[in-house]
């Protein structure tokens, strides 16, 4: 009896120490901590309200709805509440103007063909680094009509 436990407990032994490594290598959290992905879209949308509507050539117009992309979230000093209650930045006007200007009297195709769009909007963001301090990092055409 007493040579049967003896042989029993390095084998009971053996299977412990054996589920207690398996445990440890498949169940244990590790030190290394995944990193997230990188985000798609680095920094802040600012959708401009209302749409721009304008005159483009051949008697058509167009109306597009314009959003930013800000380098970071405007601080509370950078904005304005609208009666309405939604918020502008306070240089929406220069803002406004500046993508008044170059989308007024463009042919159709600039707002129609894709490739043509994305120079535009380029040459947007040029211009509002021109002519405002807001820090914009893109434009976005988010609804565009053409008629």
């Amino acid at each position: 009896m007493m040579k049967n436990k003896l042989v029993l407990l390095p084998v009971v032994l053996l299977v412990l120490v054996g589920a207690g490594g398996a445990y440890w290598f498949k169940f244990k959290p590790s030190g290394h901590v995944k990193k997230p992905p990188p985000p798609h879209v680095e920094g802040s949308l600012f959708a401009l309200s209302p749409e721009f509507v304008v005159n483009l050539t051949d008697n058509h117009y167009g109306k597009v709805t314009v959003a930013l992309l800000l380098k970071e979230e405007p601080a509370p000093a950078q904005l304005v509440a609208t009666s309405e209650g939604a918020e502008k930045l306070i240089q929406d006007p220069v803002v406004r103007s500046t993508i008044t200007d170059d989308l007024t009297g463009i042919a159709t195709a600039e707002l129609i063909d894709h490739n043509r769009r994305d120079a535009l909007r380029k040459q947007i963001l040029k211009d509002l680094e021109k002519a405002t301090d807001i820090e914009v990092t893109g434009v976005l055409f988010t609804d565009v009509v053409v008629q």
